[in-house]
């Protein structure tokens, strides 16, 4: 009895080794997310949360004390600190207020910082600075803020002490504000056990004083009256349920792309059915075939993408008539990226059963990787570089571009094309692989 349950079970796992889509879904595809959330939470890296996010800074120039707020955001992990931008003949210049408005609204910013010529004032005691954002991602934005406040908070001592000299010696001149100086210096370097000279010259540089003292915890309440944040949101301002908004277009792709896998890959049960003998007997090509498949799939994913917006403003309230030519023409577009997708799927697999697995696979991986589940700048910069591979990442552009952003189409068209150009590489692919394989014979 037991020799014959061995035998049995040696048989299934013959069976199961044999079935290259069981062992995919069973070992490949959880390895594969494991790994992407695993470097979305910090697993691989020194923190979670998000790395290498653009931050704009427009400031005025020769500030040490400006400048050490600068440094501090720069060895940030999270962000990528950018003070110039480029121009098409590759000549940089410094970031204005006026140029990272327009970044932000075209999406190639989210995030600028700007200090105003009197962030420093000689009248007022503090630090005044402005942050322009495009919160296009909530979860991104609350995280980008806090950090911000973090960093500037930890470097407010040099700026303070900057503030507080230039108008100590508005008020009581320069020789005066030196003995005060001196009288803190001693009074602080006796308290604390710093030396003496080493304190006197950070103050005279507006250096922080007490870096490295561990003096000066517990005061955030005490930095928020001091530090002046304040905080501009430049587009989506008018969106009705934002989150709702953000999320949508994300699952609606990554729905439609299991739609249209599914019914580009009933190919298989067609030629079985021996459909295509009979069309072929006709004056019928293979390319009319495959034609009338994939102009039937773009119809109905176009279909499936309007109704769930259209259930999305239903259920959430979300507004999508008032840019409607927009969404459909990027739905048009999203829709034939998908079905070419489906297509290729057909076109490398031997059955239905190793294109869904393969489709399961690639799908659930894109959807991750391109910011359909969480935010892309949450992922470790080189797998951010792989999402904008993925159709799932340009679809949901699109999906921002025309909700959240109100983008007309001429400024749509980098992400139509982008699209588009996936679909006619695709399909050239896809067309390539059927008149060379067997799925019509």
């Amino acid at each position: 009895m037991i020799s014959t349950i061995l035998t049995l079970v040696r048989k299934e796992i013959t069976g199961f080794r044999k079935d290259r889509t069981a062992v995919m879904l069973t070992f490949l595809v959880p390895i594969v997310l494991i790994y992407i959330f695993g470097n979305v939470f910090g697993v691989n890296r020194s923190s979670s949360g998000p790395s290498g996010i653009p931050l704009a800074i427009v400031a005025p120039e020769g500030s040490p004390a400006i400048n050490s707020v600068v440094a501090a955001l720069a060895a940030e992990e999270a962000f990528s600190v950018r003070r110039t931008w480029t121009d098409e003949a590759g000549v940089q210049h410094p970031f204005t207020e006026e140029r990272v408005r327009a970044d932000i609204h075209d999406n190639r910013l989210r995030f600028a910082l700007v200090f105003p010529d009197d962030a420093l004032s000689d009248t007022r005691f503090g630090l005044r600075v402005r942050l322009l954002y495009n919160p296009r991602n909530d979860i991104e934005t609350q995280t980008v803020m806090g950090l911000l406040q973090k960093n500037i908070y930890t470097a407010a001592p040099t700026f303070l002490f900057a503030s507080l000299r230039k108008s100590a010696e508005n008020a009581i001149g320069v020789e005066d504000t030196a003995k005060f100086y001196d009288n803190i210096a001693d009074a602080v370097s006796t308290a604390f056990k710093i030396d003496r000279e080493e304190l006197r010259s950070a103050m005279k540089e507006d250096a922080n004083p007490f870096a490295g003292t561990g003096a000066g915890g517990g005061a955030e309440d005490f930095m928020k009256r001091i530090v002046d944040i304040q905080q501009e949101q430049l587009t989506g301002k008018e969106v009705k349920n934002a989150a709702a908004t953000r999320m949508v277009g994300g699952w609606a792709i990554m729905f439609l792309l299991f739609s249209v896998t599914g019914s580009s890959t009933s190919l298989f049960d067609e030629k079985k059915a021996g459909i295509f003998n009979r069309l072929l007997s006709m004056p019928v090509t293979r390319a009319q075939i495959l034609w009338s498949k994939f102009t039937f799939n773009v119809l109905m994913g176009l279909a499936q993408l309007l109704f769930l917006f259209i259930a999305g403003k239903v259920l959430f309230g979300i507004d999508v008539t008032s840019n409607l030519a927009a969404l459909v023409l990027v739905c048009v577009c999203a829709a034939s990226a998908c079905t070419a997708f489906g297509m290729l799927l057909a076109a490398v697999s031997k059955s239905t059963a190793a294109a869904s697995g393969l489709g399961t696979f690639l799908i659930l991986t894109m959807s991750a990787v391109g910011g359909a589940w969480f935010p892309v700048s949450f992922m470790p910069e080189f797998l951010q570089t792989v999402s904008k591979l993925t159709l799932v990442y340009w679809a949901q552009e699109g999906f921002i571009a025309a909700l959240w952003a109100g983008s007309g189409i001429v400024e749509m068209l980098p992400i139509l094309g982008v699209l588009l150009g996936m679909t006619a590489v695709l399909n050239t692919i896809s067309l390539v692989l059927f008149r060379r394989g067997s799925m019509f014979s």
